[in-house]
């Protein structure tokens, strides 16, 4: 069988690295903060978006998105924040990981901005009341929250999204020319033979709809419970 791995011409040490790219400016290391300070609050309020990179004792990784009104992760003071474990798909990937491992990267996003901000930290799964109140008034109370404590965090530069042209219409794909989500389902699990992608794509719809308002104070029980 051939090596699914293999790769020709890799670096094997950092000193091959350090002579590859130029050393960073002293502003780019100057920019590294270890705590919480205004402008990471304001940029986690205003943040919709983020996604959480965790690592388990064997070294299986996990970057799960994660999303909800704006400034729905909560700063609690200048050290910790808590992101609120809101319905998924129950695989607990990301859940798992911070309890074996304690670990976590996130990096927060706002639409129509390019720079985006970088938390690395220690992390927990926490069911404190005190923390879990804090999200009753935006989302029926969440049955746990991701407790992260910073170590390093920065902005970090615009380069990638302005190059990838994220935040602009003009440079998306045409949805219609892209597999639905239900047939790339179809197609991950080969059940062609069973359910076709347009069928799919309307259960989702529907799972969609009921585990959104399943989020909200007094909407119903979310499809996975």
């Amino acid at each position: 069988m051939k090596d699914r791995t293999a790769f020709n011409e890799t670096l094997t040490s950092v000193e091959d690295l350090d002579n590859l790219y130029r050393a960073p400016s002293q502003g780019v290391k100057d920019k590294e903060t270890e705590r919480l300070d205004l402008g990471c609050r304001d940029f986690i309020a205003m943040s919709p978006f983020v996604l959480v990179g965790t690592v388990n004792t064997e070294g299986d990784l996990d970057v799960s998105p994660r999303g909800g009104p704006t400034g729905f992760v909560k700063v609690l003071d200048e050290y910790r924040l808590a992101i609120p474990d809101l319905n998924g798909n129950n695989r607990l990937d990301s859940i798992r990981n911070i309890i074996a491992n304690g670990r976590v990267s996130l990096i927060f996003l706002i639409p129509g901005l390019g720079e985006t901000l970088r938390v690395n930290g220690s992390a927990c799964v926490t069911t404190d009341d005190l923390v879990l109140d804090l999200f009753s008034d935006e989302f029926r109370r969440p049955k746990s929250a991701i407790g992260v404590t910073i170590e390093h965090g920065f902005i970090h530069c615009a380069k990638s999204i302005r190059r990838s042209g994220l935040w602009e219409p003009d440079t998306w794909a045409n949805p219609t020319a892209l597999p639905s989500a239900g047939q790339i389902l179809v197609d991950h699990i080969g059940a062609g033979d069973f359910i076709t992608g347009a069928q799919l794509d309307e259960d989702l719809a529907r799972t969609y709809a009921n585990d959104l308002a399943a989020d909200r104070p007094g909407g119903p029980t979310a499809s996975g419970d």
